[in-house]
């Protein structure tokens, strides 16, 4: 799809379609009141008709509209004016991507952009115009011999803006929303992909084609390297695969030389069978998504390369899968990790831990300024949250204020959970120095108490995006979260300097 911003009177170039918002009950926004004037009164009959009331999610097309260029106006119901916040606009958006794509328009001019939000400037209305129409027009086809619908028909969209002095902010919105929109398509395409295609070795294909792309620095830690690290932990996880572990390091240097980093770490287990402690057979299917957090990382990492953002990132990503074998680790083995700290695996299906732990501990020679490892972690965080916000545990309270903002600001939510003392008393061992969970209660934060052990050194967050990383049923798929709050977190740090 192609893009583009300017200033422009509502319906006043040739394109298939001009979308205006009405406002509850009956209220036309400022393009839509334009638009009006240019229509001799047109939208106004319309909207006192009862044909568009305003409410929220609904759109009216018409058709041969009096003094307008275009072949097509769309009216999009936006709500109680009050209430049009950042998500209310969204939602807008987005309804009118989807009654676009329906009318087979090649292209279309999107007035919404033009219209306050809650808080939102311009720079964020049209980011996030534009990364709603690349979600729009997403489809996951790679490993069908035939598509099985039409593909959307809409090709152009120009987002406008109210002024001309807009002009340099809405370029710099669409240029963060184009970047956010492949960065989520990248993370998508990774976790949708089946664990047969997905592998470690095609994660680090992934990271390569990145690193050509945009000028990273990459490098892979194979099976040996790993061993003379003292990456125990990580190893027990790969022991019952066919398939090669990597060590996958990004290293995105736009930011000024000597600057510390941030860490972002992504659990990169390509499929999860459990391992010994086998998982139940019903949805095992989507244990392939539990690279997911691998995925946002590389996709957050292409979105700050296109943006050529000034920030220094590394990416860090532990790939393996985690399989019953022969040489498969047991329940009850205990193995050391890189920091030195003994491990006594109870669970072989509480994995992700045990290969974050040493990605974590090889985080430190970067001496970061801060570390976000986002990883697939728990059920226990599906049942406390949902589906709705990811779970966030941090060592920093202005770390972790800061991602909350973040997501605040990118409508990718995060909740912060508690990771008091008390809790890890319950990883206690009485064969090692602790081990790798700690019962049913609290199985979230216990989680989270287990990789705070091997974060001392440094400011750190985790995400437990078990809940948010992809949808099941009818629309199963990959979510590409929790890479607009990654992307907005970075933005944010660009900001603040």
């Amino acid at each position: 799809m192609e893009f583009s911003t300017k200033y422009i009177a509502p319906g006043s170039s040739k394109s298939g379609c001009a979308v205006v918002g009405v406002f509850e009950s009956r209220k036309l926004s400022a393009p839509a009141a334009a638009l009006d004037r240019s229509a001799k009164g047109f939208l106004s009959k319309v909207v006192k008709s009862g044909d568009m009331e305003g409410r929220a999610g609904t759109s009216v097309m018409l058709h041969q509209v009096p003094g307008t260029a275009c072949e097509r106006v769309l009216l999009v119901g936006l709500g109680p004016e009050k209430s049009f916040n950042e998500k209310a606009y969204r939602n807008a958006v987005g309804a009118a991507l989807r009654a676009i794509n329906a009318t087979g328009a090649a292209d279309a001019e999107l007035h919404l952009t033009a219209i306050a939000a809650g808080k939102s400037d311009i720079v964020w209305r049209v980011a996030q115009a534009a990364a709603l129409a690349i979600e729009s027009v997403y489809r996951f086809e790679q490993m069908k011999s035939k598509p099985e619908a039409p593909a959307p028909s809409l090709k152009r969209l120009l987002l406008a803006h109210g002024s001309t002095g807009e002009r340099k902010a809405a370029e710099r919105g669409l240029e963060q929303g184009l970047a956010l929109g492949h960065g989520i398509s990248l993370a998508k395409d990774l976790g949708n992909l089946p664990g047969n295609v997905c592998t470690p070795t095609y994660l680090a294909g992934q990271a390569r084609d990145l690193a050509k792309r945009y000028r990273m620095k990459l490098t892979v830690l194979e099976t040996a390297d790993m061993k003379k690290l003292g990456m125990g932990s990580l190893l027990s996880v790969a022991r019952g695969s066919a398939e090669a572990p990597k060590l996958i390091v990004l290293e995105y240097n736009g930011g000024p030389k000597g600057a510390k980093p941030v860490a972002l770490v992504g659990k990169g287990v390509t499929f999860d069978t459990g391992g010994i402690s086998l998982k139940p057979g019903g949805e095992m299917d989507e244990m392939k998504f539990d690279m997911s957090g691998a995925g946002s990382v590389l996709g957050t990492l292409k979105a700050v390369g296109e943006m050529r953002l000034p920030v220094n990132v590394v990416g860090i990503i532990p790939a393996t899968e985690n399989m019953p074998g022969s040489r498969a680790t047991k329940p009850g083995d205990i193995v050391k990790s890189m920091s030195g700290q003994t491990v006594e695996i109870l669970n072989t299906d509480a994995e992700g831990r045990l290969i974050l732990c040493d990605a974590l501990t090889y985080a430190e020679r970067y001496q970061p300024s801060a570390v976000i490892d986002i990883a697939t972690l728990t059920g226990a965080c599906v049942i406390a949250l949902g589906h709705v916000v990811c779970g966030l545990f941090s060592n920093d309270d202005d770390l972790a204020h800061e991602v909350l903002a973040a997501g605040e600001t990118a409508l990718d939510r995060a909740w912060h959970m508690p990771l008091h003392e008390e809790y890890q008393e319950q990883l206690k061992s009485n064969f090692a120095d602790f081990a790798n969970i700690g019962g049913r209660p609290a199985g979230a934060v216990t989680a989270a108490c287990y990789l705070s052990r091997f974060t001392k050194n440094f400011k750190w967050v985790h995400l437990d995006v078990a809940g948010t990383a992809w949808k099941s049923g009818k629309e199963k798929g990959s979510t590409g979260r929790p890479v607009p709050l990654l992307t907005q977190f970075l933005i944010g740090r660009v900001k603040h300097k």
